[in-house]
């Protein structure tokens, strides 16, 4: 884990409280290139009623829009949560060199946690994997959301 791995997870937990505050689940994300956060994005699944609104797809639209272009290699994806199968592959489509996350997802988690999702051989790109950066931090906010949710039933 690098020392600038723990700043822009910082940078994702912050996506992550305004998800949070909107009432969905808070995972956040970031792109970063050279760096520089050049995307952002939260869970907007609840607010725009979208089963594909998460965190890695807002912030990697919001990263290709800044920079001009679909091919983000060189960046960095940093997201408080594991991938599930519908980010990971948005992640090799996008052409990032690194995808960073936070809290494991024993649910649906794609990278380690089910599945090693960069092992199958119909990939035309694969990118480096760290996981668990900041891990218990991003947990809490996630176990604390559903905490909350558990205690308003």
């Amino acid at each position: 884990m690098l020392e600038t791995d723990t700043y822009f997870m910082h940078e994702a937990l912050k996506e992550a409280l305004k998800a949070y505050r909107s009432g969905d689940v808070p995972v956040g994300a970031v792109v970063v290139v050279e760096n520089a956060v050049v995307g952002r994005g939260h869970n907007l699944r609840e607010r725009d009623n979208d089963p594909t609104a998460h965190a890695e797809i807002y912030a990697l639209r919001d990263a290709g829009a800044i920079l001009g272009r679909w091919n983000l290699s060189g960046a960095t994806l940093y997201v408080t949560l594991e991938p599930c199968l519908m980010c990971c592959y948005a992640a090799v489509l996008s052409r990032v060199d690194r995808v960073v996350f936070g809290a494991y997802d024993p649910k649906a988690g794609a990278l380690v946690s089910n599945m090693d999702f960069l092992s199958l051989p119909f990939l035309n790109h694969r990118f480096d994997v760290e996981g668990g950066v900041m891990a218990e931090r991003c947990g809490a906010l996630l176990h604390s959301f559903f905490k909350t949710l558990r205690d308003e039933v």
